[in-house]
Parts: structure tokens; sequence; C-alpha cells
């Protein structure tokens, strides 16, 4: 039997403000405990909560990004539940009027097991403000459990997905997509450890796509796109066989246990009546007119589907290229950055080769260093002035990769392609006389590779052009040791 996996995610994005959403007590992460909470997070009688504009403010950028309805007013709930890390004894959220309203995000799906990717747009439902609550510790209290109110009142957005997602990896691709534009946009900055991003993955299966949607599991708290990814295909699994098996699947809340790779039983699923929501009479209605929405609209950056589009068409790049560009913020700015610097008539050119080093070269030697692009220790300009040295001629692309970008990336020279060149004497030959000269010694001692290549063998032609490498150690022209090759054995 065919199974369909649907998969819905809501994700906690925590806003950048440096205050909280309801009160002026500040949102830096590692402070001592509940030394950052003040009178309205800690539910004192007497004290009202005031509205953060800057929260407001980013969930109209949002919005705006995914090309949601900003809604004209908007009300906030009381969401009502105990939990001892909750001192109101509700959470301030929104319900019935969120402050946005629908929108999309396309998201590209990785190929795997011999499949291509593709392309496909999530469906949003919503995405609404509401405050953190507080967090529990359990580790150093025998017996006890601290409460930790710092959290209390942190600014949300909770963005809400249709159940569109049909398997992890498209679950996966809408995370990452989501957590890159939150951080692009500014609103975010994305910390998946500190907490600053979490999904709640929502998981039914049913009979094949014109089935009614299964019972659904929702899977709390996941602050990893890895733990997101063995979270839902364990919890797949784990439905399939108990309905194979003749059991019933049991709406419930559950949680991800990472080091033994499976989900776990947390409590029964509330539905939204459980929590008697009801407007928060402390809180007047959210009004958001056009000119608002308008001074924020002014504001926005060009979107990363914008600039993909741009760098296609103003660069020349393949798709591919492009999306991988405009990952992040920071990347698409140090590749624009490097286009510029390099200049010249041939701008697609020059653009293509530094797509290529950005994401190869680039890129692994910040993985190894676990850096992002913006601390590479190689700037656009010295990137751009090793390629400049490449499209002359000084030096081969090879020779760039091998000597010359390793003694840039560990700051040798103070990364001056130019003097590294020098220092280590890896300039190309430019003496056409000298280079003809060696292919002629090669020719000459290798009269077996010669009567094998004229025997119609063209692994011999790529061993006599090894050797006049070798011979010039590496630093003639590639192409221009191929052509005179050709000439002197007739095949030109």
């Amino acid at each position: 039997m065919q199974w369909e996996v649907v998969i819905g995610l809501e994700t906690h994005t925590q806003l950048s403000t440096v205050s909280k959403i309801f009160s002026g007590a500040s949102t830096a992460f590692g402070a001592e405990p509940n030394t950052q909470a003040a009178p309205v997070d800690l539910a004192l009688p007497g004290v009202l909560p005031v509205l953060n504009k800057g929260a407001v403010e980013r969930a109209i950028t949002f919005g705006l990004a995914i090309g949601a309805k900003i809604a004209p007013k908007s009300i906030f709930a009381r969401k009502n539940y105990f939990y001892p890390d909750l001192p109101k004894g509700y959470q301030i959220s929104q319900y019935e009027i969120p402050v946005v309203q629908g929108g999309t995000l396309t998201i590209q799906v990785e190929g795997k097991n011999g499949q291509p990717g593709y392309e496909k747009t999530v469906q949003l439902t919503r995405a609404h403000l509401e405050e953190d609550a507080g967090k529990s510790l359990h580790e150093d209290f025998a017996g006890m459990t601290g409460i930790d109110l710092n959290r209390a009142g942190t600014p949300l957005l909770e963005i809400v997905t249709e159940p569109d997602m049909r398997s992890a990896a498209e679950a996966v691709a809408y995370a990452k997509a989501l957590h890159a534009l939150v951080m692009w946009l500014g609103i975010c900055d994305g910390n998946m450890q500190e907490g600053s991003f979490r999904c709640d993955a929502n998981v039914s299966v049913r009979r094949g796509p014109d089935a009614p949607f299964g019972t659904r599991c929702e899977i709390k708290n996941l602050n990893s796109f890895r733990f997101l990814e063995e979270a839902i295909n364990y919890e797949v699994r784990r439905q399939i066989e108990l309905i194979e098996d003749g059991g019933t699947v049991v709406q419930e809340t559950r949680l991800y246990d990472p080091d033994r790779k499976e989900t776990r039983s947390m409590r029964s699923k509330e539905d939204a009546q459980d929590y008697r929501y009801f407007p928060d009479p402390d809180l007047l209605p959210l009004v958001i007119g056009d000119d608002w929405v308008d001074r924020v609209r002014a504001t926005l950056p060009e979107l990363p589907a914008a600039m993909a589009a741009r760098f296609e068409s103003a660069y020349g790049l393949p798709k591919y290229d492009a999306s991988i560009l405009t990952a992040t913020k920071a990347t698409a700015a140090y590749f624009e950055a490097v286009v510029a610097a390099v200049g010249g008539d041939t701008g697609a050119a020059n653009a293509k080769a530094a797509a290529n080093w950005i994401m190869g070269e680039v890129a692994s030697n910040l993985n190894r260093a676990d850096l992002e692009i913006d601390a590479a220790p190689v700037s656009p300009a010295q990137l751009a002035k090793l390629l400049a040295r490449i499209a002359d001629g000084t030096i081969s692309n090879n020779t760039a990769k091998k000597d010359v970008f390793p003694a840039m990336w560990a700051g040798e020279s103070s990364g001056d392609a130019d003097a590294i060149i020098a220092e280590k004497g890896l300039k190309q030959m430019s003496d056409s006389g000298e280079l003809e000269k060696i292919i002629d010694d090669v020719l000459a001692a290798n009269a077996k590779s010669v009567e094998e290549f004229r025997a119609g063998k063209e692994k011999a032609f790529n061993a006599l052009v090894g050797q006049a490498m070798k011979a010039t150690r590496g630093k003639a022209n590639p192409a221009q040791v191929n052509d005179l090759l050709k000439k002197k054995l007739g095949a030109a």
C-alpha cells in the first residue's frame, strides 16, 4: 500500500528586538537566571503590558516578504494553561485575528537516491505575535526544578504552514528556506542552539493523496535541521507500523530523543478550546494603517528570489549558482564585491569564475574552519586579484588552487596574490621559444608515447602533456602546451 506523509510546521522565531514584547527587560542571551525579568514578565500585580513597536514592525517585514496580508486590525488573546515557568498562568498570543495572514514560501528540495531535485511552493496559514515562556532547569537541582524567567516575555513570531509538505526532505527544505529568510530580513538571529529558531512538526499519514487526513502527532521543540529530519522519519515509520499492525494513532504531543533517535509521548494533544482563548483585556487591538505598512515596505532589502533572478540576468549565472550565492546575504555581498573588484569587459566570465571559486575553494575552506563568509581571511578584493592573475595568464587555475590560495588563506604576505606568486616563483612561462624547446625534448624522450598517439591512442597525448608540465615544474600554460604539442604532432 502506498502511504502519503502529511506534514505542517509551526516555527517559533525569536524576534531581534533588544527588549521584550510587553516589557522593557533585555532579551540578551546568557545572563544569570532571573536577572532579566521585569514585573510584567514576573506577573506581579498592578502592572500592565505595553506592546513593543519593533516586534510589530518585524512581523510586518516578514509578512511583506512572503506576500501575505497584513491585518489592519489584529487582537491579542490569552492562551490559558498551567506550567511552572509561565507565572501568569496564561501566554499572551494571537488567535482569531493574527497580524500576518496567508503568504507563500518557495523552496528548493534536494534530490536523493538518484532522483532530481525540484521546486515547491509552501502555503503559509498565518504568523502571529506572542510572548515566550520561561525555562525549567532540571540539572544541578537534586529532586527539584529551577525556574529561569529571563526568557519569559521574549518576542516570538510563530509561523504556521498549511499541511503542504509530503516528506521529511520537504520539511527540512522549508525550514532551511525560512531560516535563511528571517536572517536575511534581519528580524531573527537564527541561532538554533540558543532557541531563536525552533520547529514543531505536525505529522500524519494517510492511504494515498485522495484519502482523508490521518490523526496527527505534534513533535515539539526541534532545534536543528538534522533532528527535524530524523524525528519526522521516525514518526512516519512509527505511525505506519502502528496502523498496519491494527493499532490506532492517538493525537498527542511527542518529544524527540536525539540519543535514541526516536520520538516518545509527552502528553495528549490539546485542541484550541482546551486553552480557553479570549481577548486580552489589558491590550488594545493592534491597528496597522497603510502608511505604517508603506514605511516598513520602504526598508525591505532586495529579497533572495529577486536577487537570484538578477544574478541570472545580469551576470549570466546558471540558476543553481544564483540560488547558492543568495543563500545568505553575506555570501551574495561577497560575490558582488568580488565581481566589482575584478571589473573589466568580460563581466559574465568574471562572474562565473567568481561564483566557481566562492562555491568551491572559499566554501570548502570556510567549512573546514567552521567560519561564516564574512569572517573569511581572504577578502573579496584579494580573491579578485587572484582571479585577475588567472585571467591574464600569470598563473594557471591549478596553481592558484594548489599553491596561491592556500597561502592567501593562511595569511602569507598579507594575503596578496602578487607577492605570493613572486615569492614562490609561480609565474607561468611567458617565453614561447623556451617552452617549444622543452616540448621538443619531451617528444624526443618519449618516442613510444608519440608512436602510440599517432596510432590513435588519445591517452598517450595526455601522458605527453603531463611530461611537459612536469618538465616546466608546472609553470607552463596548459593551453599553450596543448597547442604546441598538437602542432608538433601534426594534430592541430
